[in-house]
This record gives structure tokens, C-alpha cells and sequence, in this order.
């Protein structure tokens, strides 16, 4: 149905001409007047002005939507392989909260503090605004100081949302057009949470839940109501109110916030007058912290890491940055290895570098200043936990007056001062003046010793074979006296550590461990310019025909050129480029570890080789969650192998399992014979020292001409490590034993594990598990079951052998046997005879000696066995 339609004409519009006549007969007069005029102009003036100042200030300020999406800054959680919180990389340390976790008591202390019409104005407290107009007018005209500025808790909000602490009207225009635009968009609860987690409160606190733990110890919801009375003081500046500098201050200011709270109604006379005669109780700075600080260089690495994928810094392209995303990060570090290595590095760094007398820092501070102050700022790191960095504050007589970061005093006698200062000689404490940064060990209550940071530098890398996980890391003395991280930045040469790359190489090509290697000078013609290049031995000394295992256990030179001369530098330096250890150029000197490489690189070709070969990528992260638990960056890609990580339900079948995501990099059984000639080192050779730990172990030990470098690389089967000094002369004894340390410290309460061999090496095991101990050599010979074996060889007499060596070629290198024929059979008869076995078995295992390959041995074992 229709609505009825009216004629235009017929429209009932009303008359407004009566009106208007009306309306100019009484402005005409008005307007006539120029005054009058005059302010209708600039009031229309003003309002246009008004319109676009609000126009291009409204225009500077976050939008609704970006008020809405609105994230506080919060600090990186780092954590250890066992889940616990090792580290945080804050800036502002802030915990947020929900309104809803805030106690009335501390939002009633700071509304009385702050703002006590919070909850009825609309964003700007008008009287308020008016008295500060008017101080800031009288300030300006009599050339007085910084007035009050009068804004509220929504104001102070958007003042941290614009970042602009300058003093200016513009600021303040901006800040109240962005309180209008918080009212509107957020409810009074949003905009008091925001404030309460992100005012800055001292102490590096940003919000009350930082505070609270900063000042008290406390979660917000156990604060007493002094407590939350002292904490509504501190916005306005924390400095002024500190509880140690300037505590009757503070005492003042509380008493008037809890006058406050009685005014409001939110207390009782009698609570205030109880709460007023407490006193602040709040505990010293940095005592608090709830998680010692772990990590040092490996810390220093993982933030590297994130700082790289993710920004430091909050923006557009970085959401996720690692002082403002709230990451938790999972590492791979073990925290009592971490531990290990650190201290057992640092020991060794500080008892070699002791003996070299006394060096000055060549820091000083101002005593007439904040001596305390300066002394804490210095960038020196005391490494151990009872050594302490001091400033020499006077000197008399036999003993000289010391100043500490907190405060204390100490006297250190001269009596403990007496080594020699490097360079110079003399004792040191004569050289000693005030004002001077020294550091001191506590020996006692209040008796020091000197001491003095080791020049010399270090690094240690323990890395799981399996995964490449970085268990512990160290590359240094301290991570706060120098952040330079020798294990990752450092470019070393390996020295001898190398040569097992050389030799697995060789295997690969042909050779085995019992292949003999002529060890007797080697020269090379560089042309009429240089002429010969002859290698030599550590020792000087030549030792004749030797197998090859022989020649690893004992480091010989000789023996590693003329294999990498036989087998070919370029295979070698291909090698060694599939294993990340580096890009060398084929030059035989490559052999002997003249390329430069890192810790870590080592580590990992070390550990690449107990894995059997497989690749293995060395990771400090293992996953990184963001702020509502994420997960944005893992360091395998397993799940996206598996497809099925994220089931809903089971199937019914079998737990799935990762598949192996590695590369075959080495053939497996060249890296095996490798893993076993390398636990001769520590069973006969060049690092006997770590025998004592009577744990399955390989490695190698390295050192450069001077030496100006010391390696130890080796490890067990489920992890590699590597430790080098750099800048040394103490040869190739002074990082096993720090190895060793780090191993006994880290692997005390560890099971014994002995390697897992290639497939087919543990179907000869088996064989030979039935076995005697008359029989190890038998068994060694069938399969080098286990390079971690619970037998041991007897170590080479040094006589010449009774087998008959290879045939050499033109320039006298070896010419490797093919593996497991009669030479190699024969000598494990010889090693049988000498196992005094009975002249009929003897004969009879004789007589089964055939030139034909490795099961031949195997069958002995069988033999041996019945």
C-alpha cells in the first residue's frame, strides 16, 4: 500500500520570514558597533586557528585502532636446556598485569598520589590545568624554573605512548588531545593498567610489579599498605625519593600520600597513623634478583643471534625485537656445564698469566666524585666469585687503603702485593697509587691479596654430536672485561688439531690405521727463489717406519705431510671445506694447521666425525616463542618433515620419529676408524693426562710454532669439545688439563657410554662380544668395534716391527696396503703370540691365515672364541 502523496504547493512549510526580520532588527544595532565587529572577526579567526592546530596535532598522534593494538615493551626470557630462566636482555625491566591483578589497596595509593578525580573527569582535570597555566605564566614572566605541569594519570599515559619529554606547550597540546582520544577509545580500568605497567619507578623498574620486586622483594599482592604508599611517591621522580640518599624525604612524601588515602576515604585514621610510624623497609639494590645471571659469553652470542633475526629495537619491521617483544627463548646451554667450563678456563687462564707478574689495568677513577660510582661503571670483569674489583684510595706505610663498588673499605697489605709487575719489575704494590682500578682476591673476612686479569685470551665450545646443540660456550676471562668472543670471532690456527682431517681423508682414499707411514724428513722443491722447504718434527727426531694410527697418537709432522703429499692437498682442502672447518689453498703447510678457523668450526668437524659422518649444524637456540607463546623461529625443521607433530588425536600406530635430516658428508666407516685412532691420544698419546678421568674419550691436542696457539679439540661419544689458549708457551700440556677439568666438573655424575658404531661394524661387535681378554687384538683387527672400547692396546715399545713394511714411492711416502690383507692379519698373529696363547691354537689360527679381506679376521675371532 502507498503513502499518500501531497502536492508541492499543498506542503505545509512554515513562514520564516517573520523570524529573520526579527532576528537583524537586533543585530543590525549590534553589529554596527566596530567592537563588536571586530571580536565577531576574531572569534572566527580563533576558531579556525583552533580547528587547524587540533587538525595537524591530531594528525601526529596514534590512531584508535593503533591505541587498541597498544603493546607495553617488555624484556627477552632467556632460558636453559631444563627450562629454567638463566638471563633477561631488558632495557626497561617491566612484568605486566591485568587491572584485575592490581589489589585495590595499590590503586587507591596511586589515584590519592596522582590523580584523585581519575575516575570522574574525562581526560583532562580543568582547575587543575588552570593553576598550572597560571604558575607557568608567572614563571615565564619572572624567569623562574620549571613549573607543575597538572596532568593526570591519562595525560602521564599518553606522554609515554607520544615518547616526547620536552618542556613545551606543543607537548602539552598533543598529550591532551591524545587523553580525548584515550577516553574515548579505552575504558578507565584500560587506561590505569596502562599507566600502572608502564610508569617508571627507579631502579631500572618500569611498573608497579617491577617495582614492587625491586623495592620489596614482593609481589603486588603482599604489599603492605606503607609499601604501596612509599611506591604512589615515586613517579614524579624516583631520584628524589630514594630510600638510601634521601630517606627522610621519602618518608615525608609516603606520610602525605596515606593523608591522602585517609582524605579519600580509602583508610582509617588509626591505619594511617599505624602505617606512618613504619619505616620504609626496602631492601638494597640488586639483591633481588630471583636467577643469578648465567651465560656470560654464551648469552652474549644468543642475543647476537636474535638481535640479527629479530631487531633490537620495537618497530614496523621488528615486532618482535628483543628489548620490546617478550620473547622467551629456549637455549641448548646446560647451565652446570656452562659453569664447568667457565671456571676451569678461567683457572687456567689466571695460573698461567699469573706467573708473569702483576699488570696494571691502566684505569682510574676521580676520587674527589662518587669514587663508588665510577669504580661500578668501569668495564672490567673479576671472572671469579671471590675476586673483587677496588680502587686504591690512600697509601701509607706497608699497607694501602682500598674502596669497593658499594661503598666498604678494605686494607690490602703489602705482603700480599709482592709479585712483580710485568714489563717493569719491582713489587707491585710499590707501583700502586690512589685512584688506580686494581682488583683483589678475598682471602678473608677483610684481607685481600692482588691480582691481575690474564692478557692472554681463551675459548671452550662443548657441542652435542647428535644435534650440533652448543651445550657451553666460553670466549674469554669475562664477558664484561671484553665481549669479543674468542670461541666464535676468533680466526686461530689449529695447529696438529687439523691433521685428523688429513688422515680420515687418507682412510677414505685407501689408507687404514695400520698402513705404515715413513717418518723421516720430507723436503719440497719451491722453486730457484726459495728453494727447499724441509718439515720437521716437534722433537726434531725421526722414528722410521710407523703405522698411521702410531703416528696421530704421537702428532709426528713428517708422517701428516707425506700422507697429505700422497693422498693430495686439494682432496684434503675439499675436505675440510665440506666440513666447515674453512677455505684453505692446497699448500702442504695446510696440513700442519696453518689455516685459520674458529673453536666453533673445529668443534663441529670434530663432532660431524663422531657422528659418523653425518652433518651435524651447531645451534645455540633451540626455539623462540613470542609474547602470547608462539612459536616464530625453531632451529630444526622436524615438524615440517613429519607433517603430523600437530595431531588431534592418535592414530592408533606407533609414535612417529623425526627422520635423520642429515647429510652423509664423510663415508661412515673412514669416520669411525677416525673417532677410534683419535682415543689413542688420550690412551698412549700427546694427552695422556686426561686418562685419569677413565671415561670413553678422543681428541687432539694442537699447538703453532712459538706456540703462539694451544688446542685441545676431542670429546665423548655423545658430545665434542674444543679449548684453545692463544698467546702462550707452555706447549701442548696446558689445555688438556683444562679440558679435563671441564670434564670432571661437567660429566662427574654422567653414565659411561661408549660410541655407537656404523651398521655394519656392529654386526662384527656382536661376533666378537663373546670374547676373551686374551683376544682384544683380535677383535681390534676384525672391526674396530668401538673407537670408546673398554680394552686398551698396549702402547708401542718403540721397537722397529718384525712386519714387513709397504713399498714406498719416488719421494719416499707410503703406499697404503688394501685393507685387512695378510701383513695386517699377520701382525694381529704376532699380537697374538706375544697374548701367549697355547702353541696349538697358535698353529691352528695359522693355518686359517689367508690372503683375503677383513672377514678372515673375523673368523679368528670365532675361532678364539669356541
Amino acid at each position: 500500500m502507498k503513502a499518500p502523496t501531497l502536492p508541492l504547493d499543498r506542503l505545509p512549510i512554515p513562514d520564516l520570514v517573520p523570524a529573520t526580520r526579527a532576528a537583524r532588527a537586533r543585530l543590525e544595532p549590534l553589529f554596527a558597533r566596530r567592537w563588536v565587529r571586530w571580536l565577531s572577526w576574531a572569534a572566527l579567526v580563533g576558531f579556525l586557528l583552533f580547528s587547524a592546530l587540533w587538525i595537524y596535532f591530531a594528525s601526529t598522534i596514534p590512531s584508535s585502532e593503533k591505541l587498541m593494538a597498544y603493546q607495553l615493551p617488555l624484556p627477552t626470557n632467556v632460558r636453559g636446556n631444563d627450562g629454567n630462566p638463566v638471563q633477561t636482555f631488558a632495557r626497561e625491566r617491566r612484568v605486566e598485569l591485568s587491572y584485575d591483578e592490581y589489589p585495590p589497596l595499590v590503586v587507591q595509593a596511586f589515584i590519592s598520589a596522582e590523580d584523585k578525580t581519575f575516575f570522574s573527569h574525562g581526560g583532562i582535570d580543568y582547575p587543575g590545568l588552570a593553576a598550572a597555566v597560571v604558575e607557568f605564566v608567572g614563571k615565564k614572566a619572572t624567569g623562574g624554573g620549571r613549573s607543575k605541569g597538572g596532568s593526570t594519570i591519562t595525560q602521564q599515559v599518553a606522554k609515554a605512548l607520544l615518547q616526547d619529554n620536552s618542556y613545551s606547550i606543543t607537548r602539552k597540546a598533543r598529550e591532551g588531545i591524545l587523553a580525548f582520544r584515550l577516553e574515548s577509545t579505552l575504558s578507565k580500568e584500560q587506561i590505569l593498567e596502562l599507566y600502572l605497567n608502564q610508569i617508571f619507578l627507579g631502579r631500572n623498574a618500569y611498573g608497579v610489579q617491577a617495582a614492587s620486586r625491586a623495592y620489596f622483594d614482593k609481589d603486588v599482592a603482599d604489599l603492605t599498605l606503607p609499601e604501596a604508599a612509599y611506591l604512589a611517591i615515586l613517579p614524579k621522580a624516583p631520584s628524589n625519593y630514594d630510600p638510601v640518599r634521601a630517606t627522610q624525604r621519602a618518608l615525608d612524601r609516603r606520610n602525605y600520600v596515606l593523608r591522602e588515602m585517609e582524605n579519600n576515604g580509602y583508610i582509617t585514621a588509626a591505619q594511617r597513623n599505624e602505617a606512618a610510624a613504619t619505616q620504609l623497609g626496602t631492601i638494597r639494590y640488586g639483591s633481588n634478583e630471583k636467577f643469578r645471571q648465567q651465560g656470560g659469553y654464551f648469552m652474549e652470542e644468543v642475543r647476537r643471534i636474535l638481535a640479527k633475526q629479530f631487531g633490537e629495537n620495537a618497530d614496523g619491521e621488528h615486532p618482535n625485537s628483543v628489548y620490546a617483544g617478550g620473547l622467551w627463548v629456549r637455549t641448548s646451554m646446560v647451565p652446570h656445564m656452562q659453569d664447568a667450563a667457565a671456571e676451569a678456563l678461567r683457572e687456567g687462564l689466571a695460573k698461567f698469566d699469573g706467573g708473569r707478574g702483576w699488570r696494571d689495568l691502566g684505569l682510574t677513577v676521580d676520587l674527589s666524585g662518587d669514587w663508588a660510582g665510577q669504580l661500578d661503571r668501569a668495564p672490567v670483569g673479576v671472572g671469579f666469585s671471590d675476586w673483587r674489583k677496588a680502587v686504591v684510595l690512600a697509601k701509607s706505610g706497608n699497607e694501602a687503603e682500598i674502596g669497593f663498588t658499594n661503598g666498604s673499605k678494605g686494607v690490602l697489605p703489602a705482603s700480599a702485593a709482592t709479585q712483580e709487575k710485568r714489563g717493569v719489575g719491582g713489587a707491585a704494590f710499590g707501583h700502586l697509587k690512589p685512584g688506580m682500578i686494581i682488583i683483589v682476591k678475598q682471602n678473608g673476612a677483610n684481607d685481600y691479596a692482588l691480582r691481575s686479569i690474564p692478557e692472554i685470551g681463551g675459548g671452550f665450545i662443548a657441542e652435542e654430536v647428535r644435534t650440533g646443540r652448543i651445550l657451553a660456550m666460553q670466549g674469554g676471562f669475562d664477558v664484561i672485561g671484553s665481549s669479543y668472543n674468542r670461541a666464535t670471532q676468533a680466526l686461530r690456527q689449529p695447529g696438529s688439531a687439523f691433521k685428523p682431517i688429513v688422515y680420515e681423508t687418507a682412510l677414505e682414499n685407501g689408507f687404514t690405521p695400520a698402513s705404515i707411514v715413513v717418518d723421516a724428513p720430507f723436503c719440497v722443491w719451491q722453486g730457484a727463489g726459495l728453494g727447499n722447504k724441509c718439515f720437521v718434527n716437534f722433537d726434531r727426531r725421526y722414528s722410521g717406519p710407523k703405522t698411521m694410527r702410531w703416528g696421530v697418537e704421537q702428532s709426528r709432522n713428517l708422517m701428516t705431510v707425506r700422507t697429505a703429499s700422497q693422498v693430495g692437498m686439494q682432496k684434503i682442502v675439499d675436505h675440510a671445506r665440506t666440513l666447515g672447518v674453512g677455505s684453505f689453498e692446497p699448500y702442504l703447510s695446510m696440513a700442519l694447521g696453518a689455516g685459520d678457523t674458529t673453536v666453533m668450526k673445529l668443534t663441529n668437524a670434530y663432532a660431524i666425525m663422531a657422528n659418523q659422518g653425518r652433518e651435524v649444524k651447531p645451534t645455540l637456540i633451540d626455539f623462540v616463542q613470542d609474547r602470547n607463546g608462539k612459536v616464530i623461529y625453531r632451529s630444526d625443521n622436524r615438524c615440517s618433515i613429519m607433517d603430523n607433530c600437530n595431531s588431534a588425536d592418535w592414530d592408533g600406530k606407533a609414535m612417529p620419529r623425526p627422520p635423520i635430516r642429515a647429510k652423509q658428508l664423510l663415508d661412515p666407516m673412514a669416520a669411525f676408524q677416525m673417532v677410534h685412532v683419535l682415543t689413542g691420544v688420550v690412551e698412549r698419546g700427546t694427552a695422556t693426562i686426561l686418562r685419569d678421568l677413565n671415561r670413553p674419550m678422543f681428541g687432539k691436542t694442537g699447538t703453532t710454532t712459538g706456540p703462539t696457539n694451544v688446542w685441545f679439540v676431542g670429546g665423548r661419544p655423545t658430545s665434542s669439545a674444543a679449548s684453545t689458549l692463544a698467546m702462550t708457551s707452555q706447549g701442548r700440556w696446558v689445555m688438556a688439563p683444562r679440558a679435563a677439568a671441564s670434564r670432571r666438573r661437567s660429566s662427574s655424575n654422567l653414565p659411561k657410554r661408549p660410541s655407537r658404531a656404523c651398521r655394519p661394524c656392529r654386526s662384527w661387535r656382536r661376533r666378537a662380544s663373546a670374547g676373551s681378554a686374551s683376544i682384544a687384538p683380535a677383535v681390534a683387527a676384525c672391526s674396530d668395534p668401538s673407537p670408546f672400547g673398554r680394552t686398551r692396546s698396549r702402547p708401542s715399545s718403540g721397537k722397529p716391527s718384525s712386519r714387513r713394511p709397504n713399498r714406498a714411492g719416488r719421494s719416499g711416502a707410503a703406499v697404503p696396503t688394501r685393507r685387512k690383507t695378510r701383513p695386517t692379519l699377520q701382525r694381529v698373529l704376532q699380537r697374538l703370540r706375544g697374548a701367549r696363547a697355547s702353541p696349538a691354537r697358535f698353529r691352528r689360527l695359522r693355518r686359517a691365515v689367508q690372503p683375503r679381506p677383513r672377514p678372515i679376521a673375523c673368523q679368528l675371532q670365532r675361532r678364539l672364541t669356541r
